[in-house]
C-alpha cells in the first residue's frame, strides 16, 4: 500500500474478524526500540478513558478486542505485534489507531525498513505498508482500522511528530496527567498484601473525520501539552536495588491483583515440611506421564484464567471468547486414530476456533511426522491451528518443525510453536507485574508456575546446546574448525535460542522488556546472517550477544570465549557531557560501592586508543586512576565481569547453559541494579 490509501479487509480475506498487526524495523546500530500504542476512538473522535488507550503497561482489553503481544526478534531486527479481535471491538468504537513512539531523542529516521503488516488468523499476510521517508519523527502514526458501511477498512497513514508522544497527544486531544508530584500517595501495604503495579491518569482524544478527511500534519514545534506528558515510569520495580529509569512513560489506572514478592511467614514447624500443591510434581516419573500431566495442568489453567488463556492464544488467531480445553482426544486418521495431547476450543458469536496441541517435555524433540498428521487432521476437520509446545525456543517466529500445508484447501491450518519458557514468562508477567482480575486466578497461575519450575515437571525450557557443541568446542581448541562447517551454524542457532530464553526469563522477573539486539541491515537473510556468525566463531572462537533491558543505561553484552573458557558480561556507559572528568569517575565509583570487587572498569577514549583500566577494588580509593594521562576526551566507561565457562552442552551445574544464566544474573543483580542514570548523567535528568 501507499501512504493515504485505504482498503476493505473483506476484500483481502473471507475471515478477517481477527487480525494481527505487526510493526517492524531494523537497525545497523542495534538501537531499534520503540513503544507501540493503540487508541480506540468513538464516533466523536474521543478516547472514552484510559481503558481505551493501550501501551506497554496496559497491554490488553478485558474483552479481548486489543492485546499487545510484545516484541519478537526477527531475522533482521524486531517486530512488535498487536492482536485485534475486530468482532469484539465495542460498537461505540469507530477507529483503531496504531502508533509508536521513541524516547531520549531517538528518531524513527534512525531505523531502517520501517513497515506495517496485517495478517489473518492463520498468519497469512493480508497487506503490507512500507515507510521509506521517516526522518526526525519521535512518534509515528502507522495506520488505522475504521468502520465504514458495516465493515472494517484499513488506512495507511505513515506520518509522525518531531515533538514525540506529546505532539501526537496534542493532535488527538489526549490529556496524560502523570506528573510524579501530582500522583496521590498510595497507602503502605503489608508485605503479604497484593501489590498494585498501576497508577492513575486521564485520557481523552479528538479524531479526524471520515474517509476523505485530511491526515494530521506532522508537528515540528512544541505541543501545548506539558513537557512531561510523553513520559512516565513504571509504577513498580521488581528488585529492591532497582533504580528508576531516566525517561517516564504513560501508566494506566487499571487495578488488578498480583502476587507479592515477600510472602507471609509460614506456619510450618520446620523447613522440611512441604507445602501442599494443587499440581504436585514429585511423583512424576516417566516422559509420557510428564507430557500428560503438563498438558492437563496448562490447558486447565488457560480455561480458568481468561487473561492467561487469551495471552497464549491471541497471537495464534484465536478470538476473544469462551474457552474450553480437552486432553487425550481421539480423532480418526485413516486406519489408525490419532490422539493429540490436547485440544483448545474458543467460541464467540456462534463460531468456534479450534487448535490441536502436541506437547513434549524433558527436552524430547517434536516428531515431524506426528505434527504432520495433526495438521492433516485439522485441515480435514476444519480446525484452524496446530500448536506445538516443547522445551525448544523458536527462532524468528518460525515453527520448530516443518510440515506441508495444502494451500489449495479452503480451510487454512496454521502451525505455531510455544516454548515452556514463554508459558512461564506470560504467567509471571501476569501475577507479578500486570495483574489478573481476582486473587483466585493469581493463585492458580502461581501454582502453575511452581509446577513448571519443579525439577520433575520436565518443563524447563531450552537445556541442551545440541550434538554439535562438543565437536565445535574441541575443533576450536585444536584449531581444526574451518569456516563453512555446518556444525558451527548449529551452535550459533543454539546460542540464539539460549539468549532468547534468557531474555524471556529476565523480562518475566523484572517486568521489563528484555530483547536481544540485532545489528542487521535491511533485507539480510537470517540464514546468511547465521552463516556469517558461524564463520566468525570458527575464526575467533567466540560467541557474542547483546541484550537491551528497558530502563537500564546501556546494552548488556555477553561474550563466550571458547578458547579461554571464559564468559564476559559487560556494559558500556556513555560519559556525561557535563562536569569535570574526575567528577564523572567519582560518581561512577561511588555508585558501585556494593558491586563485586573484581568488577573491571575501563575508560573509553576517542578513537581506538586504549584507556586506563583496573578492578573496582583498586579504583575505590583512587577514582582518578580512570583518567587518561594525556588529557584525551573520555567517551564512556566499560564495566565487565569475568566468569569461568561451563563445558558441558546441557544445563547441569557444570554445563555451559547454567554458567551463562549465572553470569547474566550476577551482572544484572550486582552491577546494573546499582546504576542510577540520574546520578550518572545529570544532564539527562533535568
Amino acid at each position: 500500500m501507499i501512504k493515504g490509501a485505504n482498503v476493505a479487509l473483506s476484500s483481502l480475506s473471507e475471515d478477517a474478524g481477527s487480525v494481527v498487526v505487526s510493526l517492524g524495523w531494523c537497525s545497523t546500530s542495534g538501537d531499534g526500540d520503540a513503544d507501540v500504542s493503540v487508541l480506540l476512538l468513538d464516533e466523536n473522535g474521543k478516547v472514552g478513558g484510559d481503558q481505551d488507550f493501550f501501551f506497554y503497561n496496559h497491554p490488553a482489553a478485558p474483552d479481548g478486542s486489543v492485546q499487545l503481544l510484545g516484541k519478537t526478534p526477527t531475522g533482521d531486527g524486531s517486530e512488535d505485534r498487536i492482536s485485534l479481535d475486530l468482532t469484539a471491538v465495542p460498537e461505540r468504537v469507530e477507529r483503531v489507531v496504531i502508533a509508536a513512539s521513541r524516547y531520549e531523542g531517538a528518531r524513527f529516521g534512525d531505523l531502517d525498513d520501517l513497515r506495517l503488516t496485517i495478517a489473518d488468523r492463520a498468519g497469512e499476510p493480508l497487506l503490507g505498508f512500507s515507510i521509506p521517508d521517516a526522518s526526525v519523527e519521535s512518534a509515528f502514526l502507522f495506520g488505522e482500522l475504521y468502520r465504514r458501511a458495516g465493515e472494517w477498512k484499513f488506512r495507511a497513514i505513515g506520518q509522525g511528530y518531531e515533538t514525540g508522544l506529546g505532539g501526537l497527544a496534542t493532535d488527538f486531544g489526549i490529556d496524560i496527567d502523570d506528573s510524579p508530584e501530582d500522583d496521590p500517595e498510595e497507602p503502605e501495604q503489608p508485605s503479604d498484601a497484593p501489590v498494585d503495579v498501576t497508577a492513575a491518569q486521564t485520557v481523552t482524544a479528538a479524531a479526524p473525520e471520515a474517509d476523505a478527511a485530511p491526515l494530521p500534519a506532522p508537528r515540528t514545534e512544541e505541543p501545548a501539552a506539558p513537557a512531561s506528558a510523553p513520559t512516565t515510569t513504571p509504577a513498580a520495580l521488581t528488585t529492591p536495588a532497582a533504580k528508576p529509569a531516566v525517561t517516564r512513560r504513560p501508566r494506566t489506572a487499571k487495578r488488578k491483583v498480583t502476587i507479592p514478592e515477600t510472602m507471609r511467614k509460614s506456619l510450618a514447624e520446620n523447613e522440611n515440611w512441604q507445602q501442599s500443591r494443587l499440581f504436585p510434581a514429585s511423583s512424576v516419573k516417566s516422559d509420557r506421564e510428564r507430557e500428560m500431566r503438563a498438558t492437563s495442568v496448562l490447558l486447565s489453567v488457560m480455561a480458568q484464567v481468561p487473561e492467561f488463556g487469551r495471552r497464549l492464544t491471541a497471537a495464534f488467531g484465536a478470538p476473544a471468547g469462551r474457552m474450553e480445553t480437552f486432553t487425550e482426544v481421539t480423532l480418526p486418521h485413516g486406519e489408525t486414530p490419532k490422539r493429540p495431547d490436547g485440544v483448545i476450543r474458543v467460541e464467540r458469536a456462534g463460531r468456534i476456533w479450534t487448535a490441536l496441541v502436541e506437547t513434549k517435555t524433558n527436552g524430547n524433540p517434536l516428531k515431524p511426522e506426528q505434527v504432520q498428521a495433526y495438521a492433516d487432521i485439522a485441515a480435514r476437520r476444519g480446525y484452524e491451528a496446530v500448536i506445538t509446545l516443547s522445551n525448544d525456543v523458536a527462532l524468528d517466529g518460525r515453527p520448530v518443525v516443518e510440515v506441508k500445508i495444502d494451500r489449495r484447501r479452503k480451510n487454512k491450518v496454521a502451525l505455531w510453536h510455544l516454548s515452556w519458557t514463554e508459558v512461564a514468562h506470560q504467567a509471571q508477567m501476569l501475577i507479578r507485574h500486570e495483574g489478573v482480575v481476582n486473587a483466585a486466578h493469581a493463585w492458580l497461575l502461581q501454582e502453575l508456575l511452581h509446577y513448571l519450575r519443579h525439577e520433575n515437571s520436565g518443563c524447563h525450557g531450552f537445556q541442551n546446546m545440541g550434538p554439535a557443541w562438543v565437536p565445535v568446542r574441541k575443533g576450536i581448541d585444536d584449531e581444526t574448525l574451518v569456516p563453512g562447517d555446518g556444525r558451527a551454524v548449529a551452535v550459533v542457532e543454539s546460542w540464539e535460542r539460549l539468549i532468547r530464553q534468557i531474555c524471556l526469563r529476565l523480562g518475566g522477573e523484572l517486568g521489563q522488556k528484555v530483547l536481544p539486539v540485532q545489528r542487521a541491515k535491511r533485507g539480510v537473510d537470517p540464514d546468511s546472517r547465521r552463516a556469517a556468525l558461524a564463520d566468525d566463531l570458527c575464526a575467533k572462537g567466540r560467541l557474542h550477544a547483546e541484550l537491551r533491558i528497558d530502563g537500564t543505561p546501556g546494552v548488556l553484552t555477553v561474550t563466550a570465549d571458547l578458547r579461554t573458557a571464559k564468559l564476559r558480561t559487560s556494559m558500556d556507559l556513555p560519559a556525561d557531557e557535563q562536569g569535570y572528568p574526575l567528577s564523572r569517575a567519582k560518581r561512577l565509583v561511588k555508585q558501585l560501592a556494593e558491586a563485586p570487587a573484581d568488577l573491571h572498569i575501563e575508560t573509553l577514549l576517542d578513537g581506538d586508543t586504549p584507556g586506563p583500566r583496573g578492578t573496582l577494588e583498586r579504583l575505590r580509593p583512587e577514582p582518578g586512576d580512570l583518567l587518561p594521562g594525556n588529557g584525551a576526551r573520555i567517551t564512556g566507561f566499560r564495566l565487565s565481569l569475568l566468569k569461568s565457562m561451563g563445558s558441558g552442552r546441557g544445563s547441569a551445574e557444570s554445563g555451559f547453559i547454567r554458567s551463562v544464566d549465572e553470569a547474566v544474573d550476577r551482572f544484572h543483580q550486582h552491577v546494573i541494579t546499582h546504576l542510577d542514570p540520574c546520578l550518572l548523567y545529570t544532564s539527562r535528568c533535568v
